[in-house]
């Protein structure tokens, strides 16, 4: 893109605690789409995010939604809630969707849906990492094992060991003094999944599980949490193609009304 900027544009922009993703439409979809790490430079990512581009307007979502619309873009800019992105999202990309589940970095979102993809219900959990994103990434790096093959990881075990606790640092000492006494890591590993798919799956049920349910968000990508998931459902979560864009793509569809 370095010949010149594409313009006649509209932007989705979802800024989390880990990542920040990009999605452009244009008449005929969705034209452009980037991701990039959030690093202690999100001013800067932005920057390197929009290079190439000159969007007609942009729509911000995410933890850092008030950055981008602070950013001095040279374009409208306006914010829409993570769980209105994460529905617009997902109905476009599953229509048929019932629920929709987001595990982020930072939070949880589970949303009901009605039949024509508006919120009906949603909760979300956002008050520490315990069971999010952030959660695996960290207890990843106990096992020393890259957060991206932590889910395979896991399922090289055929048993869950039993993780009590949804605290980061608590979790971290049950899982050491398992593994200081002789239990597999690969099971302790899938216990700590497991504890996370039990949390997800209260939270579900608290806003009225109804199938299909889509599983979007970077945790999506986690082959043991899907596995795990599906067992407990009954049923294979449908998972859309690239599952971390849902929200950046919800957002830029939420400019178009």
């Amino acid at each position: 893109m370095s010949q010149g900027t594409i313009g006649g544009l509209i932007a989705g922009i979802d800024v989390g605690s880990r990542s920040m993703e990009l999605v452009v439409l244009n008449g005929g979809g969705v034209a452009v789409s980037r991701r990039l790490p959030t690093t202690f430079h999100p001013r800067r990512q932005l920057a390197l995010l929009l290079e190439g581009l000159n969007p007609e307007r942009v729509v911000a979502t995410g933890y850092g939604r008030e950055l981008v619309a602070a950013a001095g873009l040279g374009v409208p800019v306006s914010t829409v809630s993570e769980i209105k992105a994460y529905a617009a999202g997902a109905h476009a990309r599953c229509p048929e969707a019932r629920t929709v589940l987001d595990i982020g970095g930072q939070d949880t979102k589970a949303i009901a849906l009605t039949e024509n993809g508006k919120v009906a219900r949603f909760e979300m959990n956002d008050r520490c990492a315990a069971g999010t994103g952030k959660f695996l990434e960290h207890l990843a790096s106990v096992f020393q094992i890259p957060v991206e093959e932590f889910g395979d990881y896991a399922l090289g075990a055929a048993v869950s060991l039993p993780i009590n606790s949804m605290c980061t640092v608590f979790a971290e000492t049950e899982a050491t003094s398992l593994m200081a006494g002789g239990a597999a890591p690969e099971a302790i590993a899938r216990g700590l999944h497991a504890s996370v798919v039990s949390r997800t799956l209260n939270m579900l049920r608290r806003v009225g599980l109804t199938e299909p349910l889509v599983f979007a968000g970077g945790v999506a990508n986690n082959s043991c949490m899907v596995r795990l998931l599906a067992e407990a459902l009954g049923v294979m979560p449908l998972i859309p193609e690239e599952p971390d864009m849902i929200g950046a793509l919800g957002a830029a569809l939420c400019a178009r009304g």
